[in-house]
Order: structure tokens, then C-alpha cells, then sequence
């Protein structure tokens, strides 16, 4: 399969510059580190107690 070089990459990005502009991809900079954040703060609260981060309540008998 095909990999993309050094070249290629810098070619990609150059040409998401040119059509994006560097304001928004700042902000889509942002926003991806935020999720990333969040994704991984979301999995080590799980990690640590999974049944209190459960939204379901146990079934009543």
C-alpha cells in the first residue's frame, strides 16, 4: 500500500493552507485537541469505576 513521503505531506498541507486559510486551521487545530482531551479523559473515568459513570439503573425486582 501506498505510505505518503515528506514530499507529499508537505504539498497536502500547503494546499489545505491555501484553501482553509491559518485562522481556521487553528481553530480546527483547537477543536481536535479538545476532543482528543475529552476522548481520553472520558476512557480513564471509565477505567476507574465503570459503574458510576452508568447511566442505567439496576433492574428492580
Amino acid at each position: 500500500m501506498w505510505t505518503p513521503g515528506i514530499g507529499e505531506l508537505v504539498i497536502i498541507f500547503l494546499i489545505v493552507l491555501v484553501l482553509f486559510g491559518g485562522g481556521k486551521l487553528a481553530g480546527v487545530g483547537k477543536s481536535l485537541g479538545t476532543a482528543i482531551s475529552e476522548f481520553k479523559s472520558a476512557l480513564t473515568d471509565e477505567k476507574k469505576d465503570p459503574k458510576e459513570t452508568s447511566s442505567e439503573e439496576p433492574p428492580k425486582a
